[in-house]
């Protein structure tokens, strides 16, 4: 189990092929995914396989990964960085199991792990991505310190809002 970084109440590690009935219960709740453009997984074995597939740490050196908390050990869901070559950009996001919302683990590890972008990666720019009506995650993105760009139509029912993050302190 590798721990990337720890927070107070949680640490995050890379997701690995035994967290795979987590990962298939949490997209399982159509409230989590609702504002994502997923969908859920068809069963575990699906969920399993997408971890086995899973190559942003080795291609990266960084992904998503799993939001653990520290007093129990149970996992909450993930938060991490994902770097998009085709846009040349790196992002932030997080998706928890419901019960998890409202109690600060979505805005404490995507925290944790900006500063780790900025610290350790020594990324220039982080963006965050929120649909419109995603409130929630909205808020989670300008707690930790993202200002909206601007927004663009995802479909005629969806516009997304990008939000983004500057290092002031990465080498130019």
């Amino acid at each position: 189990m590798k721990i990337i970084l720890e927070t107070d109440r949680l640490y995050l590690r890379e997701l690995n092929i035994q967290d795979s009935e987590d990962f298939y219960n949490l997209n399982l709740n159509p409230n989590v995914i609702r504002y994502t453009g997923n969908s859920a997984f068809k069963n575990i074995e699906e969920a399993k396989q997408f971890l086995l597939n899973y190559q942003d740490y080795e291609l990266n050196g960084f992904g998503r990964w799993a939001v653990i908390e520290k007093e129990n050990e149970e996992f909450l869901g993930w938060c991490g960085l994902k770097y998009d070559k085709g846009n040349n950009e790196t992002d932030i996001g997080f998706r928890f199991f419901e019960e998890k919302w409202n109690k600060g683990y979505a805005t404490e590890s995507a925290k944790a792990c900006v500063e780790y972008g900025f610290e350790k990666l020594n990324l220039k720019t982080i963006i965050g991505r929120a649909m419109k009506n995603n409130i929630a995650s909205i808020k989670v993105l300008e707690k930790i310190g993202l200002q909206f760009v601007n927004e663009f139509d995802f479909d005629e029912s969806n516009i997304i809002l990008i939000y983004k993050i500057e290092n002031n302190k990465a080498f130019r």
